[in-house]
């Protein structure tokens, strides 16, 4: 659809994004369903994110997402939370009113449970997991995991207060089955039934890098990976090598998109057109990789 003076113009705000499927995804799904709207990408962090938001209140907006390192920092901005976006104590996407007000939603936990039960096939209720980063992504699953009956749920995060903040926020608003891990100490985890990575360790700048050592890993377990690109991290690799199951995000960004979509349009989301674009990406993804190996890229 072209754009007018109509369009409604949504914006991704995190940092980095250079491997955000979310732009194509969100066009692909506009264009299928025939939505005035252009989804764009906003690299920053928490340094600049109060400017850009007070700028964003004044345009023509629709709202705009939001991923790390901005998931908790983004709500001291907002003037209303949905109920479950202030359990959770993060927030993923942001709509704009009418009236310029910004209301927070988390559409994350939806995904996550969406892509962990029909793709995983993990029943939640009495499942011990183990989830490495407390950040955004790390809230929105353990808060997830809890609100559906998880057994235990071990934290682990490089920064160990969040770690110990999220642990007490589980334990508190949802139900006391959430333990801190300190940074490096896995001793829990073999008990677990699965290992989730929430820490973006993996993509971007620490590509090829996994925060699990992979002496770790139990060929029971799932492994479960909140990143999508690249489609199989080193910690999924190093499961995968050990005969576990693995998952990677696309899922979970695939109905987190699509939830997305309806509270930023009151429409339904087009999922199937979602589901092929992202199918695309990946299918061009490969390709590039391959040409890559046998040297034939060209500019």
């Amino acid at each position: 659809m072209p754009i007018d003076i109509h369009t409604r113009m949504i914006t991704l705000i995190g940092k980095p994004l250079g491997q955000s499927f979310a732009a194509r995804m969100q066009n692909a799904a506009y264009a299928a369903a025939g939505l005035n709207l252009l989804y764009f990408y906003t690299e920053a962090d928490e340094q600049h994110l109060a400017e850009i938001i007070q700028g964003l209140r004044r345009m023509n907006f629709a709202g705009f997402a939001v991923t790390s390192p901005n998931k908790v920092a983004v709500l001291r901005y907002l003037d209303a939370l949905d109920p479950l976006c202030e359990k959770i104590g993060a927030c993923n996407t942001v709509v704009r009113t009418p009236a310029g007000q910004l209301i927070g939603y988390n559409t994350d936990a939806a995904g996550f449970y969406t892509s962990l039960c029909t793709e995983g096939g993990v029943d939640i209720a009495q499942r011990s997991f183990f989830c490495i980063g407390a950040g955004g992504a790390g809230r929105a699953i353990c808060a997830t995991l809890a609100h559906y009956g998880a057994r235990q749920i071990h934290i682990v995060d490089r920064v160990p207060q969040k770690a110990q903040d999220l642990v007490h926020d589980i334990n508190c608003r949802f139900a006391p089955v959430a333990h801190f891990a300190a940074p490096g100490d896995f001793s829990a985890l073999a008990k677990c039934d699965v290992v989730l990575n929430a820490s973006g360790v993996g993509m971007g700048d620490s590509s090829g890098e996994s925060p699990l050592p992979a002496t770790q890993i139990q060929a029971h377990q799932l492994y479960f990976d909140a990143c999508y690109n690249p489609q199989k991290t080193r910690f999924l690799l190093d499961a995968e090598a050990k005969g576990c199951r693995i998952l990677n995000g696309l899922g979970m960004s695939l109905y987190q998109g699509a939830a997305q979509i309806e509270l930023w349009s009151g429409e339904k989301a087009p999922l199937a057109a979602m589901r092929r674009e992202l199918l695309d990406i990946l299918a061009e993804q490969e390709k590039r990789s391959t040409q890559a190996v046998q040297g034939g890229v060209t500019e």
